[in-house]
């Protein structure tokens, strides 16, 4: 299965299926064995890329429908 993302309402984008995430050297980070992982949108993390599960008390509100365009 190739990856899907899906903006979660007022929270992280989660990533499921096949799929490697990189910095911007190209390096890798670590997600061997997860078949999903949850990216901040908040910038509130400690542990970016990922989410932390900081926007809840960070007052990140975001909920981007798509246009079905």
């Amino acid at each position: 299965m190739a990856a899907d993302i899906k903006a979660r309402d007022n929270g992280p984008f989660l990533v499921t299926g096949e799929f490697t995430i990189r910095d911007s050297d190209g390096n890798a980070f670590d997600t061997a064995g997860k078949d999903s992982v949850a990216l901040c949108r908040c910038g509130a993390s400690k542990n970016r890329p990922f989410c932390d599960g900081s926007h809840r008390d960070s007052g990140f509100t975001s909920q981007e429908k798509a246009s079905g365009s």
